[in-house]
Formats: C-alpha cells, sequence, structure tokens
C-alpha cells in the first residue's frame, strides 16, 4: 500500500493512493494538487550515500568507488514534501538533484547480517537530495552547508510498504527537468545495496523504526536554475515533484 500524510483545508490527514487520486483516511477522494503534501513520514536519523553508484563517482572524476562507504546525517529542517520548494542562493553556481531510493528502517536493528537485512525494513520512497558543491569541502568531510541546507531534500510523495516492492534492487531511477530526461538509472548498479547498507551500518551503532537510508544516485546529475521544475521517480515507489526558487521568493 502506498501511504501518505498531506493537510487538506487546514487539517492533516493520513492518505493513500487510489486509482490515481488520493483518498484521505475519512474516505474521501481528492486531486493531489488539492492537498499540500508532507514528507510521508517523519524522519529520525537519516544517513546519505555519497558515490555509492560506480557511473556516478566517474563522473565526478573518481576513478575508483570509496574504500568504505561515505554516509552523512542530515538534520530534519532539510525536509519538503512533494511540489515542494528548493532554496538556491544567489550566490550559488552548481547545484544538482540527487534521485534516490530512500529505504525506512521497521524495526531496531544492531549487527544485522545482510541476508536477514530486509526483515528490518518497513518500506521506501523517493528523496531527491539537492546537493550545493559550492559549499563541498572533500568527500570524507563534507561542509554542513552542503548537504544540510534548509528546503533541500524532498521525500515523497508515498510511502510504500516493502512487501509491495519485489525487488528493490531492480527499481529503474529517471529525473526529469522541466520535461526533459537528464539522469537515468537503476538500483542494480549500486556499490553497496541495500542488505549491505543495513549491515554496514548496524555493525556500529542501532538503527531503529523511522531511520532512513538515502542510497546515492546514479550518474546524469546536471545543474539547476531558479524556476526549474524536477520530477524524480523511482519505478514502483513514486514520482517527486520540486520547483527551484531564489532569494527573492524563499521566506528567511
Amino acid at each position: 500500500m502506498k501511504h501518505a500524510r498531506v493537510v487538506y483545508k487546514g487539517t492533516m490527514y493520513h492518505a493513500f493512493e487510489k486509482n490515481g487520486s488520493v483518498q484521505l483516511n475519512d474516505g474521501r477522494l481528492v486531486n493531489e494538487h488539492d492537498v499540500e503534501w508532507l514528507p510521508p513520514l517523519t524522519p529520525r536519523t537519516v544517513f546519505t550515500l555519497g558515490l555509492n553508484y560506480e557511473d556516478h563517482a566517474k563522473e565526478l572524476s573518481f576513478n575508483s568507488s570509496p574504500r568504505e562507504p561515505l554516509v552523512f546525517l542530515k538534520g530534519p529542517n532539510t525536509f519538503t514534501g512533494h511540489f515542494g520548494q528548493a532554496y538556491r542562493p544567489e550566490d550559488v553556481t552548481f547545484m544538482h538533484y540527487e534521485c534516490e531510493l530512500a529505504v525506512v528502517i521497521g524495526g531496531t536493528a544492531r549487527n544485522i547480517d545482510k541476508k536477514d537485512a530486509y526483515q528490518y525494513v518497513a518500506g521506501y520512497t523517493v528523496a531527491n537530495d539537492y546537493v550545493i558543491r559550492d559549499y563541498l569541502e572533500n568527500y570524507y568531510r563534507p561542509n554542513l552547508c552542503a548537504k544540510n541546507r534548509d528546503s533541500l531534500t524532498p521525500l515523497g510523495p508515498w510511502f510504500v510498504d516493502a512487501e509491495d516492492i519485489e525487488d528493490p534492487m531492480h527499481l529503474p531511477l529517471r529525473t526529469y527537468i522541466n520535461g526533459e530526461l537528464k539522469q537515468e538509472g537503476n538500483t542494480c548498479d549500486m556499490i553497496l545495496g541495500v542488505p549491505e547498507l543495513i549491515e554496514y551500518l548496524s555493525s556500529f551503532m542501532t538503527l531503529n523504526t523511522g531511520d532512513i537510508i538515502l542510497t546515492g544516485t546514479p550518474k546524469g546529475s546536471v545543474d539547476t536554475n531558479v524556476g526549474d521544475e524536477v520530477v524524480t521517480e523511482v519505478e514502483g515507489v513514486g514520482r517527486l515533484v520540486s520547483t527551484i526558487i531564489g532569494d527573492e521568493a524563499f521566506v528567511k
């Protein structure tokens, strides 16, 4: 089942996908443009992976994948929902999207073997992990400004139950800017897949219900501009829309 959190006429509802429409938990069917979309769940600890696709590492001039996973933490201030706005500061020269499969943890996980990892997955959603590369110090000590700026991680629109995704390691990913396809890949090309990431993270810390792992992005990240509509989609999980805004529109 696909779950969401929306605001309709000033009231927050849990919602579900039904025949292309949004069904509120009181049974009413509404259009997706008639609601305000929130992230489909309240994130707890959020892990984001850098360079977890070989082709993306190469397009950023890395000749080989990192010796161990590049994992960054992300604060709750960064998250917005479907049809949200992502703020590009006026002085920025390179801000790009990252279409990612987001894995939602569904139980307390510590020292989990990869063969058992899927038992600890509640479901999946789509993330667009915008990055401002002007603020990136280097890949092992990333500047907080690159990964934790307000509004730069749209999430959603749906949270999809794990049992509804037959194989999370075989999902096409695509990104469109103003309707033009710019990025295309598949989760099968991850360097570390979902089971390996859960095994790695749980080997030194406890994962908890509601934690999220953003699993990285394939090649095809290009600069975005104010006014661009960016659509990131993971097949079977969802299609997430956001718009780039500038200083004049951002509420400070």
